[in-house]
Protein backbone atom coordinates (compact mmCIF):
# COMPACT_ATOMS: atom_id res chain seq x y z
CA UNK A 1 0.00 0.00 0.00
CA UNK A 2 0.90 3.15 -0.70
CA UNK A 3 2.10 6.19 1.96
CA UNK A 4 -1.12 7.60 3.53
CA UNK A 5 -2.52 10.89 2.53
CA UNK A 6 -5.07 12.59 4.29
CA UNK A 7 -7.33 13.57 1.24
CA UNK A 8 -8.03 9.15 0.96
CA UNK A 9 -9.17 9.10 4.42
CA UNK A 10 -12.85 8.36 4.44
CA UNK A 11 -15.43 11.24 5.08
CA UNK A 12 -19.00 10.24 6.22
CA UNK A 13 -20.47 13.10 5.17
CA UNK A 14 -20.64 10.80 1.74
CA UNK A 15 -22.29 8.22 3.28
CA UNK A 16 -26.00 7.06 1.83
CA UNK A 17 -28.36 4.42 3.29
CA UNK A 18 -31.35 2.41 1.02
CA UNK A 19 -33.87 0.52 3.48
CA UNK A 20 -35.50 -2.52 1.33
CA UNK A 21 -34.14 -0.58 -2.29
CA UNK A 22 -35.82 2.94 -0.71
CA UNK A 23 -33.20 5.59 -0.57
CA UNK A 24 -33.32 6.71 3.19
CA UNK A 25 -31.70 10.56 1.87
CA UNK A 26 -32.59 11.77 5.82
CA UNK A 27 -29.80 9.66 7.19
CA UNK A 28 -27.51 11.20 9.41
CA UNK A 29 -25.27 7.96 10.63
CA UNK A 30 -25.22 4.39 10.32
CA UNK A 31 -23.20 1.43 12.64
CA UNK A 32 -23.29 -1.81 11.93
CA UNK A 33 -20.84 -4.16 14.47
CA UNK A 34 -20.62 -7.82 14.68
CA UNK A 35 -19.55 -8.82 18.00
CA UNK A 36 -18.07 -12.58 18.22
CA UNK A 37 -19.53 -14.86 20.49
CA UNK A 38 -16.25 -17.04 22.08
CA UNK A 39 -15.98 -20.14 24.72
CA UNK A 40 -13.12 -20.42 26.44
CA UNK A 41 -10.80 -23.43 26.24
CA UNK A 42 -8.49 -24.82 28.36
CA UNK A 43 -5.47 -26.66 27.17
CA UNK A 44 -2.28 -29.09 28.40
CA UNK A 45 0.37 -27.41 29.27
CA UNK A 46 -0.56 -23.80 28.29
CA UNK A 47 -1.16 -21.61 31.49
CA UNK A 48 -2.77 -18.97 29.18
CA UNK A 49 -6.72 -19.55 28.55
CA UNK A 50 -7.56 -19.50 24.86
CA UNK A 51 -10.92 -19.05 23.14
CA UNK A 52 -12.45 -20.78 20.71
CA UNK A 53 -15.48 -18.78 18.35
CA UNK A 54 -18.68 -20.32 18.44
CA UNK A 55 -20.83 -17.52 16.61
CA UNK A 56 -21.33 -14.23 16.45
CA UNK A 57 -24.26 -11.49 17.01
CA UNK A 58 -25.00 -8.71 14.45
CA UNK A 59 -26.53 -5.30 16.15
CA UNK A 60 -26.06 -1.66 14.96
CA UNK A 61 -28.37 1.88 14.65
CA UNK A 62 -29.60 4.07 12.29
CA UNK A 63 -29.83 7.91 12.76
CA UNK A 64 -31.93 9.97 11.18
CA UNK A 65 -33.17 13.49 10.86
CA UNK A 66 -36.34 14.03 11.78
CA UNK A 67 -38.09 14.48 8.16
CA UNK A 68 -40.91 12.05 8.72
CA UNK A 69 -42.84 9.11 10.22
CA UNK A 70 -40.93 7.03 7.57
CA UNK A 71 -40.07 4.04 10.38
CA UNK A 72 -43.23 4.89 12.01
CA UNK A 73 -44.71 3.44 9.04
CA UNK A 74 -42.64 0.87 8.54
CA UNK A 75 -42.80 -0.83 11.58
CA UNK A 76 -46.42 -0.02 12.58
CA UNK A 77 -47.68 -3.24 11.15
CA UNK A 78 -45.39 -5.09 13.13
CA UNK A 79 -45.90 -3.40 16.07
CA UNK A 80 -49.75 -3.99 15.45
CA UNK A 81 -50.09 -7.48 13.68
CA UNK A 82 -48.13 -9.51 15.51
CA UNK A 83 -45.89 -9.68 12.12
CA UNK A 84 -41.98 -10.37 12.25
CA UNK A 85 -41.18 -7.90 9.15
CA UNK A 86 -37.34 -8.43 8.30
CA UNK A 87 -35.78 -5.77 6.11
CA UNK A 88 -32.34 -5.24 4.19
CA UNK A 89 -30.11 -2.19 4.66
CA UNK A 90 -27.46 -1.02 2.15
CA UNK A 91 -24.85 0.94 3.30
CA UNK A 92 -22.98 3.06 0.94
CA UNK A 93 -20.05 5.42 1.86
CA UNK A 94 -17.88 6.84 -1.51
CA UNK A 95 -15.90 9.94 -0.82
CA UNK A 96 -14.90 11.26 -4.12
CA UNK A 97 -11.47 11.62 -2.74
CA UNK A 98 -11.56 8.09 -1.44
CA UNK A 99 -9.78 5.01 -3.49
CA UNK A 100 -13.41 3.89 -4.47
CA UNK A 101 -16.51 3.36 -3.14
CA UNK A 102 -17.78 0.93 0.11
CA UNK A 103 -21.12 -0.90 -0.20
CA UNK A 104 -22.29 -3.08 2.36
CA UNK A 105 -25.91 -4.93 2.29
CA UNK A 106 -26.84 -5.56 5.88
CA UNK A 107 -29.43 -8.11 6.03
CA UNK A 108 -32.37 -9.60 7.74
CA UNK A 109 -32.48 -6.69 9.75
CA UNK A 110 -34.67 -6.70 12.92
CA UNK A 111 -35.59 -2.96 14.59
CA UNK A 112 -35.42 -3.37 18.11
CA UNK A 113 -37.51 -0.40 19.16
CA UNK A 114 -39.63 2.48 17.84
CA UNK A 115 -39.42 5.91 18.77
CA UNK A 116 -42.92 7.60 19.03
CA UNK A 117 -41.52 11.30 19.74
CA UNK A 118 -38.07 12.69 20.99
CA UNK A 119 -38.09 16.81 20.30
CA UNK A 120 -36.40 19.66 22.36
CA UNK A 121 -37.52 23.20 21.94
CA UNK A 122 -34.24 24.38 19.69
CA UNK A 123 -32.64 21.38 18.97
CA UNK A 124 -33.10 19.38 15.39
CA UNK A 125 -35.07 16.62 15.43
CA UNK A 126 -32.74 13.13 15.00
CA UNK A 127 -33.96 9.58 15.96
CA UNK A 128 -32.23 6.43 16.72
CA UNK A 129 -33.09 3.05 15.56
CA UNK A 130 -31.30 0.38 16.66
CA UNK A 131 -31.67 -3.29 15.12
CA UNK A 132 -30.22 -6.86 14.83
CA UNK A 133 -28.93 -8.50 12.05
CA UNK A 134 -27.37 -12.36 10.90
CA UNK A 135 -26.03 -11.55 7.75
CA UNK A 136 -24.48 -9.27 5.42
CA UNK A 137 -22.58 -8.78 2.23
CA UNK A 138 -19.89 -6.54 0.75
CA UNK A 139 -21.34 -5.18 -2.67
CA UNK A 140 -18.52 -3.18 -3.17
CA UNK A 141 -14.90 -2.56 -1.76
CA UNK A 142 -12.46 0.05 -1.37
CA UNK A 143 -9.18 -1.48 -3.02
CA UNK A 144 -6.70 1.23 -1.38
Amino acid sequence: MAELEAKRIINGTFGEAWLDDAKVSETSGLEANIEINKEEVSLPRQLATDTKMTGWKGSGTITLHKVSSRMAKAMQTMLKEGKDLRFTIISKLADPDSYGAERVAIKNVSFDSLTLANWEVNTLGSVEHPFTFTDYQFLDEIAG
